[in-house]
């Protein structure tokens, strides 16, 4: 049996409870918590332009579509080109200025005589004036008054030619030949625009059927009282059914 024992400062090699700690190393312990300067940031980065404006080359501050004209008003649309729909704000701005009164009646008698012309002769076949005579009425009597089968198909005749004139003319360019002779235009109040056939035809019916059937007199007056009474836009009962108004034409 040995008698050899351990120095007294040197735990045994089998004694775990006995072993001393390691030696920590040189400088310190190593810092232990959250590092210097505090948490990182949570939450989506920052949005905007990096510390001290905008790179070279790139678009201004507050800008990021790199035009400086972006943040502008645009400019006025040209006439005819849309202006926010019927009953927006302003719909004539940019438009030619409305037409006046004198010339929209000059031109409306103009197209009258130029219907009232051919009208004349076709009715011949129909004895409208012998008839006429035989009564004693004027014509526009005769076509309001008299019975008979030709009668009828000489008032259809009448409405279909003044209708068609109006419907297919203002459908073509605005213009029939008599609001052409005065410098005047049909347009559409929304964007200025040449009226589709569809709206052609509803204005022509407004303005000339109830005058052929019923109203010759009565009819025309009243739609001149409109115009004239009609503000902002100077619109008959036509113009409204149709959401046209009528325009000079630049000389």
């Amino acid at each position: 049996m040995s008698t050899d024992q351990p120095p007294p400062d040197q735990p045994p090699e089998d004694d775990p409870f006995g072993k001393r700690p390691p030696e920590p190393p040189p400088g310190g312990p190593p810092p232990s918590g959250p590092p210097p300067g505090g948490p990182p940031p949570s939450g989506p980065p920052p949005s905007g332009p990096p510390p001290g404006g905008s790179p070279p080359g790139g678009p201004p501050p507050g800008n990021p579509y790199g035009s400086p004209y972006d943040n502008l008003p645009p400019p006025p649309p040209p006439y005819g080109s849309g202006y926010g729909g019927y009953g927006g704000a302003d719909p004539l701005s940019g438009m030619p200025p409305l037409a006046e009164t004198g010339r929209r009646v000059l031109a409306r008698l103009v197209d009258w005589a130029i219907v009232a012309v051919p009208l004349a002769f076709i009715g011949i076949p129909f004895h409208i004036y012998s008839r006429a005579t035989q009564d004693g009425n004027g014509f526009g009597d005769t076509v309001n008054s008299l019975n008979g089968g030709s009668q009828l198909v000489f008032q259809l005749i009448t409405i279909v030619a003044y209708i068609a004139y109006d419907t297919v003319l203002t459908a073509k360019d605005g213009q029939t030949l008599g609001k052409r002779l005065m410098k005047l235009r049909v347009a559409m109040l929304n964007d200025g625009s040449t009226p589709p056939m569809s709206q052609s035809l509803l204005r022509a019916v407004v303005l000339w059927l109830p005058a052929l059937i019923c109203c010759a007199c009565l009819w025309p007056l009243l739609l001149l009282v409109l115009i004239m009474v009609d503000k902002p836009y100077k619109q008959g009962l036509h113009d409204k059914a149709a959401k046209t108004v009528v325009v000079t034409v630049p000389r």
